[in-house]
């Protein structure tokens, strides 16, 4: 039986925590015990769904817990970044919902905190790290289907709903504005698909519509980046009707000089509930390929990192620069 680790948690807040430590156990990983602070409105169902887990009265009895060999953090985002660095200068990797911190201080901070340590800070992008279909493309474009990318367009389409939100939710130092929290996974895959190493922001921008009662709510933002390995366009938004089947039709497209791919992660639009379509396009075939078994690889290569401390999951550098260039058109967005 292949080594595993044993992890620890740290802040349930967003509901992104499941999907981080069921993947993670489907893995073979163990966890013993987590702590959040106060009564987030996901600690009922975590409760529920892990038993197993014993929830501890302070973090530092997660900090000092010798046995543990990562920690998975999906805090309120405002929190994360000082959670990451109390982790790792207590000898623990960290793997943490995205935003992985929601300001350049903290961001800096980070890096230094990972160059003092020695310790990985990777951040979950669910919505590449999670979707079958986004692993699947990555595998086609290596492989040259679609020649060189040029371009990637993005969507992030969310669903307010009529259900309860927390206060964090709604305020803009907490949650970090659109672009930061929702817009950091589709600059990630932008930087992933072309190839890109460095880029520069050309627009941003960010509008409330729905909610003007919440002056630090956002619920529309677009970016529009150059890297040195192609160009993206990135589009966010709280508009999913309600009529859908799922919380947002997120799209990818994938724009190579050779053909193109074009991804329907959740759901394929008045067709199937399903999601995890990809359609290819080239020279040679057009056709719809059906990515639901296709095997997620991060988790299992976040776990060899931890043990053979090496940097195959997701490179350390992208991750910085996912959350450098997502703060950046943030803040560029604000202040039009």
């Amino acid at each position: 039986m292949a080594k595993t680790i044993n992890l620890g948690v740290l802040g349930i807040d967003h509901g992104h925590i499941f999907d981080m430590l069921d993947e993670m156990l489907k893995e073979g990983c163990s966890c013993n015990y987590y702590w959040t602070e106060g009564s987030p409105l996901t600690l009922d169902e975590f409760s529920k769904k892990y038993p197993q887990i014993k929830r501890v009265d302070n973090k530092s009895d997660i900090l000092n817990d010798n046995t543990i060999d990562m920690v998975l953090i999906s805090s309120i985002p405002k929190d994360r970044a000082n959670l990451s660095i109390d982790v790792m200068k207590a000898g623990k990797d960290v793997m943490v919902d995205k935003p992985g911190c929601t300001t350049l201080e903290q961001l800096n901070n980070l890096k230094q905190t990972v160059k003092e340590t020695g310790k990985i800070w990777s951040i979950n992008f669910s919505e590449r790290f999670h979707v079958a279909a986004v692993a699947k493309a990555e595998e086609l474009v290596a492989e040259g289907k679609i020649g060189k990318v040029k371009q990637t367009i993005g969507t992030g389409p969310h669903r307010q709903g009529n259900y309860e939100r927390p206060d964090w939710f709604y305020d803009r130092d907490s949650y970090g504005g659109i672009i930061t929290d929702i817009g950091s996974h589709q600059i990630h895959q932008f930087l992933v698909f072309t190839n890109s190493n460095e880029a520069k922001i050309n627009h941003a921008l960010v509008e409330n519509t729905t909610k003007k009662e919440f002056a630090g709510f956002q619920d529309f933002g677009e970016v529009n980046l150059t890297g040195n390995g192609g160009h993206g366009y990135v589009r966010l938004d709280w508009f999913t009707p309600d009529a859908l089947p799922t919380w947002g039709d997120g799209r990818l497209f994938i724009l190579g000089d050779k053909g193109f791919i074009e991804i329907r992660k959740y759901t394929d639009l008045a067709k199937s509930e399903r999601g995890n379509h990809l359609f290819l396009a080239n020279n040679d075939e057009v056709k719809h390929i059906d990515c639901s078994n296709v095997k997620l690889p991060y988790f299992a290569n976040l776990i060899k990192d931890v043990l053979n401390r090496t940097d195959t999951a997701c490179s350390q550098e992208l991750t910085f620069l996912s959350m450098e260039l997502a703060i950046k058109a943030q803040e560029l967005a604000e202040k039009k």
